[in-house]
């Protein structure tokens, strides 16, 4: 039969349990407000019953407190993590495509449209009195006034390119920091649960960084338990968390972890003709990697990954987003000159967009990926068809030369419309734009009877002070044609600016300085002929404007839709895991009784013993 104290031991237990039930739900009272917290539960079971030979056969022997865990729905967690990966994309598009909407804008003052106007009415004065040097002088200062406007506008949007870019590596950076600490907690929680415990405070506190870096990049969780490995069927209470981001790609392993590594491309890196220089790279470093060690061997992180998910796909987006315009092509030969070291390499191309030297981003030199392998090319050409002739360098085609029937590739495939793709606009309106305005002006004559000459080019990349002539931008030799202009060197020729009688009024030598003709036929032209995606020169803004309001609707939109979301799915995740005062009060009251019965029985114990010992005389 049990001992005379048995009944004393059950009641303890009872009071135990019912002390840690009071205590848990206190502590869930006093987080009730506390961001991130779980609230907790004690886990309770009957003591195994003791054999006590006699006709009931066991006895009750109290209950066992196993653990106080915490009240959490996994599900909820992938749910609303899911959400934020999509929330953090969205948001940055909108943000960056509201900048970029306020740039475009027309402002009736300093706009592309009011300015375009302005020079309209300047040509029709120009008309009236094409013999006198003011009219001419005021027009060639409202079309300098257009080509200000790009350069402003290029540099706008080369600064916003930048500061994305810079977005891109605090958003690298803020990975690294949430790696390491997630980390450290790992190690802290598992010293815990291998005694026994539940670190769920540090659980709380790693769930809170795992919900913040799902906001900035896909992330996938996974915690499996540590098995003994000399006894595979003992768990050793220790937990092993794999955190892949962006598709499948390993950020931390438990204890140790990888850094996301933003590496400046150089002058003569970029991607686009008018990015900005010095935009970052990801490559995957060690965790001891530090600032200034060799980054040529690191694994690469590819931009162009889709996987990427949350702010940071958000961002590359608006950085290097194309609109799927890019270089691509099969390389059909490869010479390698003995003498120079030099490798030319002959690509063919099928995109329509890539036989236009009006629409061409492709930078004069640069770095071309071919069969997975990346070679420097220092020039270009252009045979005016289908074909590209690069120029590689001696030193990336020292070990080998691109191989034939391969994909060729400068840049890559990002479908969005970002930084890249405005410019783009930009550049093909100024080239058109250009080139049928000095089209026009180099066959007319000045009121003075002196042949007409060119009015726009752009500023030469290696000198600033220097202009593109018209042979250069008109060459048959190179077939490249405006190429070299612009949104960022588009300028009006510096022989108008100092001489704006040097504008080409008339059609007809033999006339009168009052014969306007020429800029007659150049008015035609503003208003009437097509030269941008089937609109009018000074359609320009409508066009453009027009891409950037529908992708900040777009994005706006999904924004909206995703931030529901994340109130309702938080709220879905809030009823379980959040701190209900009512319910704690209710289960406050209930603990409250358990443990005021518990006492009771110690008490009536306690006053059966003492008439045994103390009274019974035995």
């Amino acid at each position: 039969m049990p001992s005379t104290f048995f009944g004393l031991n059950i009641a303890a237990s009872g009071l135990r349990a019912a002390n840690a039930a009071l205590n848990t739900t206190a502590n869930n009272i006093a987080n009730a407000n506390t961001e991130e917290y779980s609230r907790q539960k004690v886990n309770q079971r009957a003591t195994d019953a003791l054999r006590v030979f006699t006709t009931y056969g066991c006895a009750g022997a109290g209950v066992d407190t196993i653990s106080i865990e915490r009240v959490r729905d996994e599900f909820y967690d992938v749910k609303y993590r899911t959400n934020e990966t999509l929330l953090g994309r969205v948001s940055q598009r909108y943000y960056f495509n509201q900048l970029t909407q306020e740039y475009f804008k027309d402002d009736g003052v300093t706009g592309f449209s009011s300015l375009f106007t302005k020079m309209q009415s300047a040509l029709q004065d120009v008309m009236k009195a094409s013999g006198t040097t003011e009219s001419k002088a005021t027009f060639v200062s409202s079309l300098s006034q257009i080509t200000d406007y790009f350069n402003h506008m290029s540099e706008s949007l080369q600064q916003l390119q930048n500061d994305i870019n810079q977005e891109i590596k605090m958003d690298c950076d803020t990975i690294n920091s949430y790696a390491q600490q997630i980390c450290s907690l790992n190690e802290q929680i598992n010293v815990i649960e291998m005694q026994g415990s539940r670190a769920n405070e540090l659980r709380d506190q790693r769930d809170e960084l795992l919900d913040k870096l799902s906001k900035i990049v896909d992330i996938e969780v996974k915690e499996t338990k540590v098995i003994d490995a000399s006894n595979p069927e003992r768990e050793t209470g220790a937990t092993r968390l794999i955190v892949n981001i962006a598709g499948q790609q390993q950020l931390l392993d438990d204890y140790s972890y990888r850094k996301l590594v933003c590496v400046a491309r150089e002058a003569n890196e970029t991607v686009n003709q008018s990015d900005m220089t010095g935009l970052y790279d990801i490559k995957w470093a060690p965790s001891n990697f530090k600032d200034g060690d060799d980054t040529s061997k690191l694994d690469v992180f590819s931009l162009q990954n889709k996987l990427i998910g949350g702010e940071l796909q958000g961002l590359i987006d608006m950085r290097d987003g194309n609109n799927s315009f890019y270089f691509n092509g099969e390389v059909i030969d490869s010479i390698k000159d003995k003498n120079t070291g030099l490798t030319t390499c002959t690509i063919k191309v099928t995109d329509s967009n890539l036989m236009d030297m009006s629409k061409c981003t492709l930078p004069q030199a640069g770095k071309i990926e071919v069969a997975s392998k990346i070679y420097s090319y220092e020039d270009w050409q252009y045979d005016g068809g289908d074909t590209y002739t690069f120029i590689l360098t001696a030193e990336s085609t020292k070990s080998t030369t691109p191989p034939k029937e391969r994909t060729a590739t400068v840049g890559a495939d990002f479908s969005y419309q970002g930084i890249p793709y405005y410019m783009q606009q930009m550049n093909e309106w100024v080239r058109r734009f250009s080139e049928k305005v000095n089209d026009i002006m180099v066959k007319g004559f000045t009121s003075d009877s002196l042949e007409g000459s060119y009015i726009l080019s752009g500023t030469n990349n290696m000198d600033s002070n220097s202009q593109f002539s018209y042979p250069q931008l008109t060459s048959l030799s190179n077939n490249k044609g405006y190429y070299e202009l612009t949104a960022g060197n588009f300028i009006v020729t510096r022989e108008l600016r100092s001489n704006s009688d040097l504008l080409a009024t008339k059609m007809d030598v033999t006339e009168g300085e009052s014969e306007y003709r020429n800029i007659q036929a150049l008015g035609e032209f503003f208003s009437k002929e097509d030269i941008f995606r089937g609109a009018t020169s000074g359609e320009f803004l409508d066009k453009v404007l027009g891409d950037v309001a529908l992708n900040t609707s777009n994005s706006e939109t999904l924004e909206k839709t995703y931030t529901a979301l994340e109130k309702t799915i938080g709220n879905q995740r809030l009823s379980v895991m959040g701190v209900d005062e009512d319910e704690e009060a209710s289960a406050l009251v209930q603990f409250e009784h358990s443990y005021t019965l518990n006492s009771k029985m110690i008490n009536t114990l306690t006053q059966v013993y003492d008439r045994l010992i103390t009274q019974t005389g035995v």
